[in-house]
């Protein structure tokens, strides 16, 4: 599932590719399900709509409109991408490739293309701001995101610190790779307990997850595989190159980088999890 460096990215190329002014002539909706399942309410109230920004909150794309209707407050489209959800910008003569759930024709005569192959990505039409977003936690890379404000999030909670920084309510963006590369920068377990960490402890992961958050978003985020569900950059297939960078995600086997020792692949909540057994020994309350 893309995660924050690469929607960041993708909301970076939009932007570059000044989306931003258009307005959408008309949409073709291929798959119901992608917009909440209401086809008509949809393709009704977003035909004729002003695209007023593009931007991102947690692994969402969230772009503010104005809508043609003269009663209606405002709105946002909201984009989450889910595992294998594309939004770029393509010429009208631009062939199909099968997997666009939903195309919106701008009025300078490009189309926008959300391109889904699991169909799992949503695209919903929602009021200014999406309720989608209020529980989310602050923005790693944000100015609310302090040493302070993440030693609070942690201070107490008898969880393992691989299930906390995926809570989307803890912070806002962090998925799988992203976690697993801070957990390791900061040489931490991914089952240890957050009420175990020591205050330099907590520092040190505070620091990790800005920094692959930082390089990643340098790197136009990672992408994992050739196949069409993978991520892409909007603009350029060969583009994303973080997944060169990574130090233990889809690693296993191969040499820890800061010791030599084999990276192991185990389990916690369910997700594959990558770590070094000698950098990331087990230590504290678990």
């Amino acid at each position: 599932m893309p995660e924050l460096p690469e929607v960041d990215t993708v909301v970076r190329v939009l932007k570059q590719q000044r989306l931003i002014g258009r307005r959408i002539s008309h949409c073709e909706l291929q798959w119901d399900r992608t917009v909440g399942g209401d086809r008509e309410g949809f393709l009704w109230a977003i035909t004729g709509a002003l695209i007023r920004g593009v931007g991102r909150r947690g692994k969402y794309i969230v772009l503010p409109l104005r809508l043609r209707q003269a009663e209606a407050g405002p709105a946002s489209l909201l984009v989450h991408l889910r595992m294998s959800g594309r939004l770029y910008l393509s010429d009208a003569s631009t062939a199909p490739n099968g997997y666009e759930r939903v195309v919106f024709a701008l009025d300078d005569g490009r189309l926008l293309r959300f391109h889904d192959p699991r169909k799992f990505g949503r695209v919903l039409l929602l009021d200014t701001p999406p309720p989608q977003l209020r529980a989310l936690g602050p923005e790693p890379n944000g100015s609310r995101f302090s040493p302070a404000v993440f030693g609070e999030s942690l201070r107490g909670r008898r969880r393992m610190l691989k299930a906390l920084l995926l809570d989307q309510t803890v912070v806002a963006g962090l998925g799988n790779i992203y976690v697993d590369e801070a957990l390791w920068e900061a040489r931490l377990h991914p089952k240890r307990l957050a009420s175990s960490l020591e205050l330099h402890e907590t520092e040190r992961l505070f620091e990790a997850i800005q920094e692959v958050l930082q390089r990643a978003i340098a790197n136009n985020g990672t992408r994992l595989g050739g196949g069409m569900a993978n991520f892409v950059l909007p603009s350029d297939a060969a583009g994303a190159r973080n997944q060169d960078h990574l130090r233990v995600f889809r690693r296993t086997g191969e040499p820890c980088a800061r010791c030599g020792t084999a990276v192991a692949r185990i389990l916690v909540v369910q997700r594959s999890t990558h770590l070094c057994p000698h950098c990331q020994a087990l230590t504290g309350d678990r």
